[in-house]
């Protein structure tokens, strides 16, 4: 440190002025004193007025860093400043100045970090192309197989072919149902907008206009329908509507040549067709729009008649025409086999006429006649009165199906037979067994019966029972067969089981209760001549055609066999016959109905010129409403000596007579000697008949 002047009391700065009282002497305090030890003294840092402060040792340890403090801090000197010490080289006193507050400069902003924002991109963009490639692998690998199937599936058609259905013959390859092929015009009337007649031929002399009149320019002479109105229906915003249905392959063809398939299409489709109309036609049966048999032996033989249908898959464009370079698959149709019927054409139309002029002369409700080969159970006609034409789709008649298999009636007296059969089988009775047979009979039980006649006591042989169809003398010749074998023959004869024709709607008929024990009083003698159960009429034919074969029972059939497309035939497969009774019973039960249709008997209407005829009358009571009524009835073989066919006719509640010998027979006799005409049956040779019908 300097050392001071002497006599000096002050020291001097560097610029000459005073630097204050010297050292170690009291500094003279202004008149103010007690105001200026008022003012507030330095801190920390600050320089206190008047004091030099002491420099601070090298070898201190350096302070922490202050932070700027927020409070208000004292105004610095003008020393500090740096302000010049006025003139005269004296420092005038510091002023005691009141403190002031000062507000804190804000700080300056820090200066930007660009790594933490391209970080935050690049992790933005990381997740975009995340989320596309999640996206990308869920539509390629997840979901690609279905929206491609759905998008194929959007560009892809598929025009069904139809089969073509087989046809339905007799058994000599007479068409009884055919298919032909018929074509459905469609108009896209949303396409047709599009339509220029620009160029095309003149139609009635007048250019061809564009759009909907256009198209029906060129359409209505061959659809035969008017212009407008046909116009009309070609405008809208529709895809598809249809024109014209049933068009022949002849309008299709002109259709064709138009070359306007862009607009009009036709699609090939089958109508079914019956050339022989009313001959066989509640037999043969109907198909639906869809061609699908709903009746007789279409339906019976829906599954070989009806073919597969096939396919023609191709792609198209957003107007819905097909593209002709893109991929197609084409599945041919297969047509339905032919299905050839035992049924005779001839036979069957003159079983049919025969039968309506029988309902229409008896006032009968309605009639059925039935003609079966004997010897193969085939039928070779089958028919209804009133037959209806499958043509004709203007009433349900059609769908109504063959009586012959659906209603069903007591057999009547045609089921003596059986109990005939069974007495000579079991050995209780033989051909010339007699009887004295009164028209009243009251058996063991108290049960009473009666013929359908007054007569005086008959002294009657087993044939002639047969003969005179007499329900007392029955009963007399059943009392000695066991109950069990009365139901057992019943069953064996084919009562209360299917026909095996396997025509729909058919009726397997009503009998008496499995136990017999349960049989009351009076049915177990009615069943002996035809009461107390029920059959059809195809039934009651069949007993007929077992005896006529040696016995043995042949399942009735109208299936003759198949024609496949490519012309192979195949036989029907029919099941071996079933034993009922032995040849000898069942030639004498033949030999005892001859003596029926001869003097003496109650069928003689049913003769045949030329033929030996052995059959059975048949008046079967039936309920009807509150009271009743008659089947009668007449079922017969001929020739009787070598038997070929079974004929049966039945007629429902007859107005001119009851009786099967009187409104049936004369039937049989018709349709009998027609068949064994047109079959080429040789007549007999004699009639050597020896049984007896009385004694």
């Amino acid at each position: 440190m300097t050392r001071p002047a002497s006599g000096s009391g002050r020291q001097r700065t560097p610029s000459g002025g005073a630097a204050g009282p010297r050292a170690g002497q009291p500094r003279a305090q202004p008149a103010r004193q007690g105001k200026q030890a008022a003012a507030p003294r330095r801190k920390q840092g600050g320089v206190q007025a008047g004091k030099p402060q002491p420099r601070q040792a090298r070898s201190q340890k350096p302070q922490p860093e202050r932070q700027p403090s927020t409070k208000t801090q004292p105004r610095a000197t003008s020393a500090r400043l740096g302000l010049q010490a006025p003139r005269g080289g004296r420092t005038p006193p510091a002023k005691a100045r009141p403190a002031r507050s000062r507000v804190a400069r804000p700080l300056p902003p820090r200066p930007g970090r660009p790594e933490v924002r391209q970080r935050w991109l690049v992790g933005l963009a990381v997740v975009v192309v995340l989320v596309f490639l999640v996206r990308l692998v869920h539509v390629q690998l997840i979901e690609g197989p279905s929206l491609a199937a759905k998008a194929e599936a959007a560009r892809t058609a598929t025009a069904v072919t139809p089969a073509h259905r087989g046809d339905i013959t007799d058994a000599n390859g007479v068409t009884l149902a055919t298919s032909v092929d018929r074509y459905t015009v469609v108009a896209d009337p949303k396409a047709i907008k599009d339509f220029r007649g620009t160029g095309r031929p003149h139609v009635d002399g007048r250019r061809v206009e564009d759009g909907a009149l256009g198209i029906a320019q060129l359409l209505a002479p061959i659809l035969d329908l008017p212009k407008n109105e046909l116009a009309a229906r070609l405008v809208g915003d529709s895809r598809y509507e249809v024109l014209a249905k049933n068009v022949v392959p002849e309008a299709q063809r002109a259709i064709s040549d138009l070359e306007i398939r862009a607009y009009i299409r036709t699609d090939l489709t089958s109508r079914r067709t019956y050339p022989s109309r009313t001959v066989g036609g509640s037999l043969v049966g109907f198909v639906d729009h869809e061609q699908t048999g709903r009746g007789g032996i279409e339906a019976a033989y829906d599954d070989i008649l009806s073919g597969t249908a096939g396919s023609d898959t191709y792609e198209r464009s957003l107007d819905g025409l097909r593209i002709p370079a893109a991929g197609q698959e084409s599945v041919p149709a297969v047509p339905g086999d032919d299905v050839a019927l035992t049924l005779v054409h001839d036979i069957q139309w003159k079983a049919q006429d025969a039968i309506d002029e029988a309902q229409r002369t008896s006032g009968s409700e309605y009639g059925i006649a039935i003609v079966q080969d004997a010897r193969t159970g085939e039928i070779v006609a089958l028919a209804d009165s009133g037959a209806v034409d499958p043509n004709d789709r203007s009433t349900a008649a059609v769908a109504g199906g063959s009586r012959a298999v659906k209603d069903v009636f007591d057999p009547g007296s045609t089921g003596k037979v059986i109990t005939m059969a069974a007495a000579l089988e079991g050995g209780y009775w033989n051909p010339d067994s007699r009887f004295t047979v009164p028209d009243t009979y009251t058996t063991p039980n108290g049960q009473t019966f009666h013929d359908s006649h007054d007569h005086p006591v008959q002294r009657l042989t087993l044939t002639g029972v047969l003969a005179q169809s007499s329900n007392t003398g029955t009963v007399m010749v059943g009392e000695k067969i066991p109950l069990a074998e009365r139901q057992d023959y019943l069953q064996e004869f084919g009562f209360g089981e299917p026909t095996g024709l396997g025509l729909p709607g058919e009726s397997v008929g009503l009998m008496p209760p499995d136990d017999v024990a349960d049989w009351d009083g009076r049915t177990q003698y009615a069943v002996l001549f035809g009461q107390g159960l029920s059959v059809n009429a195809m039934q009651a034919t069949s007993v007929f055609s077992t005896v006529a074969n040696g016995g043995v029972r042949m399942a009735p059939t109208l299936f003759k066999g198949t024609t496949s497309p490519d012309g192979t035939v195949t036989p029907a497969e029919h099941e071996p016959g079933e034993r009922v009774v032995s040849e000898e019973t069942a030639d004498t039960v033949v030999e005892m109905m001859e003596a029926v249709t001869e003097d003496g008997g109650t069928g003689t209407n049913a003769v045949v010129p030329g033929y030996r005829v052995a059959g059975k009358t048949g008046t079967a009571q039936m309920p009807a409403g509150d009271g009743w009524t008659y089947m009668a009835s007449f079922i017969g073989v001929a020739p009787a000596d070598d038997p070929r066919y079974t004929v049966s006719v039945f007629l429902k509640s007859p107005s001119t007579s009851i009786f099967g010998g009187d409104v049936a027979a004369p039937v049989f006799s018709d349709i009998m000697g027609f068949t064994l005409q047109k079959m080429d049956v040789p007549p007999s040779k004699n009639n050597d008949r020896q049984l007896r019908t009385e004694w």
